[in-house]
């Protein structure tokens, strides 16, 4: 067995990796908006990105290193660097070439889209990154756009033979989230003795029920990114403790990501059994997640399970009212073509929708499929921000 404890470094809780924020001028009021982390041993290198056909430069230059080796990656906010053509490729290597001592270097970056870096400003403020530096709470906020708070988590993990490696994160992502392979930016880092391909394949794994399973708005960003680097420095490894420790980081910051998706007030699970198979479950659930209709009565407290029908129905997925069950936490108001749903059985569920974290059960009863999404509520707060987002 072993032993997994949450620790506060984030990202600088792996030994040997080292992090900060700095203001560049890229947001009002001297507010950090350029990050960085930096290892002094290289490091294997996993990743996952946004399958949006208009990926973003940082995302072309990254992938088109292929398979290497990497001590330094630089994280702006407030432009994505996306739809800037061989210009925003040629602006990273610019940037990234006034970086002494590092090797491969990578960027990464989120915020306005259709707008080329802001290079002098960014290489200024390169001027001021002390790699040294442990201050990953501040690396954190500077990659904040819309996001009402900042995003971290840091586990030390103990084997039975006493050795013990540490992996951290910090993401950040409160608008165009719709799980798609990737959403938003998470930057991961750990010292464990782990080779790239049991990187990767954790990697890939874990994120089909942590990242890819969140849903704020069902927009795909042209930036969603997850970086996992290892530099080893611990010597310790153990499969089954990595995969453990990964998934909880990644599905630790996928809810709060879904919890502070804009202008939201409630985190809510969607969590869908007895479908055909877990495939079909998927597409139920994310179908809920990204359901507007659903996500308004969500803001508004009403529990109108006839939303939560029409949706499972419309998924595609094998499903029918004489099998279907539909529960909000433990209030079941439809029950296999029987309704529930009097005066006192809604104001139960109203109670339930009215908590700030909850779960709405569906079961299909058709077969063995399972699978959990989850998603906020969408308001009026959330057209305020992405209605005036550029400014």
């Amino acid at each position: 067995m072993y032993k997994i404890s949450l620790l506060n470094e984030g990202v600088c809780v792996a030994d040997g990796f080292h992090a900060g924020g700095v203001s560049a001028g890229l947001k009002q009021d001297g507010q950090n908006d350029v990050a960085f982390i930096y290892s002094d041993a290289l490091c294997e290198v996993a990743s996952v990105f946004t399958t949006n056909k208009m990926a973003a430069a940082p995302l072309k230059h990254f992938q088109a290193k292929g398979k290497f080796q990497t001590n330094f990656v630089l994280i702006n906010s407030k432009n994505a660097n996306a739809m800037t053509g061989k210009a925003g490729i040629n602006d990273i290597d610019e940037i990234l070439s006034h970086i002494p001592d590092v090797v491969n270097p990578v960027m990464s970056s989120t915020g306005v889209i259709g707008v080329r870096l802001p290079k002098g400003k960014i290489i200024d403020g390169l001027k001021l990154i002390d790699k040294s530096s442990k201050k990953p709470h501040e690396a954190a906020k500077a990659i904040l756009t819309t996001d009402s708070y900042s995003k971290e988590c840091a586990f030390k993990v103990t084997l039975d033979d006493g050795s013990s490696f540490s992996i951290g994160a910090m993401a950040k992502g409160a608008g165009m989230i719709n799980p798609a392979m990737a959403t938003m930016l998470c930057f991961i880092t750990t010292d464990a003795k782990v080779s790239q391909n049991a990187m990767q394949d954790a990697l890939d794994s874990c994120v089909k029920s942590t990242f890819n399973a969140i849903s704020v708005d069902g927009d795909t960003s042209t930036n969603d990114t997850v970086i996992l680097l290892s530099n080893a420095k611990s010597s310790a490894y153990d499969k089954d403790a990595f995969e453990d420790a990964l998934h909880k980081v990644m599905h630790f910051l996928a809810l709060e990501i879904a919890r502070d998706g804009e202008g939201a007030t409630k985190l809510v699970t969607y969590n869908i059994t007895g479908a055909k198979d877990d495939t079909e479950a998927e597409v139920v659930a994310k179908a809920l997640s990204d359901s507007l209709l659903v996500k308004t009565a969500l803001y508004g407290e009403d529990p109108n399970w006839g939303r939560i029908a029409s949706t499972v129905g419309a998924s595609g997925a094998q499903a029918k009212e004489e099998t279907l069950k539909i529960i909000f936490d433990t209030v079941c108001v439809y029950d296999k073509g029987e309704v529930f749903f009097d005066k006192e059985m809604e104001q139960k569920a109203a109670i339930v929708m009215g908590h700030q974290k909850f779960t709405i059960h569906c079961d299909l009863g058709v077969g063995d499929g399972k699978f959990k999404a989850y998603g906020c509520d969408l308001g009026y707060e959330y057209i305020k921000i992405n209605a005036d987002y550029r400014t």
